[in-house]
């Protein structure tokens, strides 16, 4: 068989396991990483990279950090300051969302979510709400909000890139033409019909590396205050990342090395905040992106489909094709790989159709940040599978009607917004 064969029986048999869950999702990933090593498709160094993904490394840095806010109790008195403002779950669940989608408009949306998840948990101890109710609509903000400005996610710098080779490109806020109105009928969703769609789990202290149940009275405040410090500065460090130079993942090493050597949190205590059932599954997952993408088996897939309408397609199909094609895509690798695989694709047939690119790129684009129904699709829905106690069909039943909205706002609007022959 050849490589790309090989790979796409793996992604076949990852799909059927992550959905029906007969075995732990991060086993699974692990199958699927060894497996594509013993059959050659991937040499060891490739196959095991994403144990050292950058993501990866941001991931066990805030769970160190947010171990810390939560350890010391401050993630819950600041739970008790919005929770006076905030008087139902639901009223919770939209300041949740406003607040995560705003921030991630112009700060990276796994940085924010990352910062925010410890932030949410304190919330939903002190107000006794579940907190499986309250962790999918932040992480679901985050990507909607990443659809808010060209910085918003890596993709929407990728279409850019590919659209300034042929002399167009978007202007910096022209993403949210689309993202706007998607994260509004998001919010109002989940407020309102989705509301009933949100997982309600009691997670147990051993399903989570939080503790809901400690005593926070005898914590020094000074841990305390130190322990917001340093989040505060962790994230401040996240917003100006390309003015210091600094990536996400070393402000975040930093921040964690910064509690322990100042004695916020143990090192004993930092090792156990960190989810070893999340770096399993987004690290292992991580090889079948790489082999999606060095076999030509994504390309294949995204080229198939595309074929199949034939050589003069209509640019509204065209347009709606690329859409559920990269929402597909995006929930089973990286909306980052996502969006690298099918803008020159794109590119090519809207110019071979002598159509605007535009139109067909912002589709590809707010389609692979539709990363809402599986716990892989990106960061930000993986960090929170142990916190909420999450099953794979829960982001199924959740996600997937969000996906549903995004994709009858886009079609909607980017015909109008972004005419196909101007």
């Amino acid at each position: 068989m050849s490589p790309s064969t090989i790979t796409i029986l793996f992604l076949l048999f990852a799909v059927v396991m992550f959905v029906l869950e007969k075995i732990p999702l991060g086993v699974t990933s692990m199958i699927v990483c060894v497996g594509l090593t013993v059959t050659g498709v991937l040499d060891i160094k490739t196959a095991f990279a994403g144990f050292i993904d950058s993501n990866v490394i941001l991931f066990v840095a805030m769970f160190i950090v947010g171990g810390a806010f939560f350890e010391t109790g401050m993630a819950n008195k600041i739970g008790g300051i919005v929770t006076k403002f905030a008087k139902t779950e639901r009223m919770l669940i939209v300041a949740i969302m406003v607040i995560v989608g705003l921030l991630s408009g112009v700060l990276s949306n796994t940085g924010t979510a990352a910062v925010l998840i410890p932030v949410i948990i304190g919330i939903a101890a002190k107000s006794g709400y579940s907190r499986s109710r309250l962790l999918m609509p932040l992480v679901f903000a985050a990507a909607m909000g990443g659809n808010l400005s060209l910085i918003g996610a890596p993709g929407n710098m990728i279409a850019q890139s590919g659209l300034q080779e042929i002399g167009l490109s978007f202007g910096f806020f022209e993403y949210s033409i689309a993202g706007i109105p998607i994260l509004i009928c998001g919010i109002l969703f989940y407020a309102t019909i989705g509301y009933r769609l949100l997982p309600n789990h009691e997670v147990t202290d051993t399903d989570s590396t939080f503790d809901e149940s400690k005593d926070f009275s005898n914590v020094p405040r000074w841990k305390q205050i130190l322990s917001l410090v340093i989040l505060v500065l962790t994230l401040l460090a996240m917003v100006f990342e390309e003015q210091l130079g600094i990536k996400l993942c070393v402000s975040g090493c930093i921040g964690a090395l910064a509690l322990i050597l100042t004695g916020v949190i143990s090192e004993k205590e930092a090792l156990k905040s960190i989810d070893l059932k999340t770096i399993f599954l987004f690290g292992g997952t991580l090889s079948l992106a790489a082999a999606l993408s060095s076999t030509g088996a994504g390309e294949m897939i995204a080229g198939k489909v595309i074929g199949a309408l034939g050589e003069n397609p209509s640019p509204y199909v065209l347009t709606f094709v690329v859409f559920i094609l990269c929402c597909i895509m995006t929930n089973f690798m990286s909306n980052t790989a996502t969006t690298a695989l099918m803008v020159p694709i794109c590119l090519s047939i809207a110019q071979g159709m002598g159509a605007d690119p535009r139109a067909v790129l912002m589709a590809c684009v707010i389609g692979g940040s539709c990363a809402y129904a599986t716990p892989i699709g990106m960061p930000a829905n993986t960090m929170v599978v142990g916190a909420g106690g999450y099953t794979f069909m829960d982001y199924v039943k959740a996600g997937v009607p969000l996906i549903f909205i995004a994709t009858i706002v886009s079609m909607i609007i980017l015909p109008i917004a972004f005419p196909f022959f101007p």
